[in-house]
């Protein structure tokens, strides 16, 4: 319990102060807002990571599955046949029913730079299709690189 600083008629008997004194917590806090907002930029380092290939089991494929493929000279493929990027929706449309809960197959050949790659799927959400698989190969975990 803290004393007042009040003195009383008796002499030199000091008051009982009930309050709580917050100064020590907030200075406290103080410390601790200013160690993490000098931590907390450092906690978010960008670091070069060479991405371990998946061994995951396959998911089940479909009965008539879309496979949209990019190949190494950019051109896109809606199945067998090779069409220009505007008419993308609509040969994914005339393909699928008009049905956007269709699950899109997309691979694309090692070459094709994430840019492209991610043109490609932009291309497909702007369609209404926004159920898209990454093709890749499967791996046993043997044949797995070491990290």
């Amino acid at each position: 319990m803290a004393g007042g600083i009040r003195e009383s008629v008796d002499g030199d008997d000091l008051n009982e102060n009930h309050e709580i004194n917050v100064t020590p917590f907030i200075d406290v806090m103080l410390v601790l807002l200013i160690i993490f907002m000098v931590a907390a930029p450092l906690a978010t380092v960008d670091v070069n990571v060479d991405l371990p290939a998946s061994t995951a089991t396959p998911a089940p494929r479909p009965d008539k599955p879309l496979y949209i493929t990019v190949k190494e000279d950019l051109s896109v493929l809606v199945g067998p046949e090779a069409i220009d990027r505007p008419a993308l929706r609509q040969a994914i449309d005339a393909f699928t029913g008009g049905d956007r809960e269709t699950r899109v197959f997309l691979r694309a050949d090692k070459a094709v730079d994430y840019g492209a790659l991610m043109e490609v799927m932009n291309l497909l959400r702007q369609a209404g299709y926004l159920k898209i698989a990454l093709v890749g190969l499967e791996m046993t975990p043997a044949a797995a690189p070491a990290p």
